[in-house]
């Protein structure tokens, strides 16, 4: 196992340190910034959070098989409870339909990249805009009746909705932030209310954010979760937000601003965080002194 592996297996908790309790969940997120819930089949860079609750990236279930493991339940509940407690949000940008959880920390940054920048108006249904007939009712219902169960809301909006056609609708609406789920029974399933409700500081503040600004943020942070990168690794993971094109203009404006440097790790050239620099403080004696704390570790070549 390399210096590299070793470091982000310390980070995500998959050394058999798992996380257990509220608190321990709470700290994980906040250090990694954004995991997903369950492995994807196209491995993706990026911790997930079943993985920090085992403690082990091993035999982990996926998001189709997760309903038999009870692995996999116990650590939803305690995934549940941080959104309850607003310390997670959820988004659904990536094919699997697996839970992105993102740290409230940095969730602002992360809304101003994908989320409506007036997400109380109310959108109109295609042609005009990205949102079916049906995404546009169900969320004229939420906004009324919210938080409110997919059951509910498919007693509501008629029997002949069916729960595939309202999953699809409901996922246009998450795709751009205009919807979260707030809570999670087994009797009625998720609960959905508007995000400007939930969390109307959250969106306010990033309906303020440029999205240069933002991805900058979002880069740092992803490099402090995992430690370094190369650049198809980070272009992959943040073209599911942005264009790639940008993902590569923000990354080259930090290499210039040198807050991104490159490392050479076995047989390739990563980006990471420019390790803080030490300075030599003229003194009669004494040793040299650190000028910061570093914000992440760094791998051996």
């Amino acid at each position: 196992m390399t210096d590299l592996e070793q470091l982000r297996r310390e980070k995500w908790h998959l050394d058999g340190h798992g996380v257990r309790t509220f608190d321990d969940a709470r700290s994980f997120l906040e250090s990694v910034g954004f995991c997903m819930m369950y492995p994807m089949r196209q491995q993706a860079l990026v911790p997930t959070f079943i993985g920090a609750w085992v403690g082990s990236d091993a035999q982990l279930p996926d998001r189709q098989h997760a309903f038999a493991d009870p692995r996999a339940q116990d650590a939803t509940e305690l995934m549940v409870r941080l959104l309850r407690e607003r310390v997670a949000y959820e988004a659904n940008r990536f094919d699997e339909n697996n839970a992105f959880l993102v740290a409230a920390s940095i969730f602002p940054y992360f809304y101003a990249l994908v989320g409506e920048r007036n997400p109380k108006s109310a959108p109109k249904p295609k042609p005009h805009s990205d949102y079916s007939q049906l995404a546009c009712d169900a969320l004229e219902l939420i906004r009324r009746d919210g938080p409110i169960s997919k059951q509910k809301m498919r007693d509501v909006l008629g029997g002949s909705v069916s729960f595939v056609a309202l999953d699809h609708a409901l996922g246009e609406l998450w795709s751009r932030l205009r919807i979260t789920r707030v809570d999670y029974n087994p009797a009625e399933g998720a609960f959905w209310d508007v995000l400007y409700r939930w969390s109307p500081d959250v969106v306010r503040e990033g309906i303020n954010l440029s999205v240069g600004e933002s991805l900058s943020a979002l880069l740092s942070k992803y490099l402090d979760c995992v430690v370094a990168a190369d650049q198809q690794e980070l272009e992959s993971f943040f073209g599911n937000f942005v264009p790639r094109s940008r993902v590569k203009e923000a990354i080259n404006a930090l290499l210039a601003a040198r807050e991104l440097s490159f490392i050479r790790v076995g047989n390739r050239s990563l980006i990471h965080i420019t390790p803080a620099k030490v300075e030599t403080t003229a003194r009669a004696s004494g040793p040299r002194e650190r000028a910061g704390p570093r914000k992440a570790s760094t791998p051996q070549a």
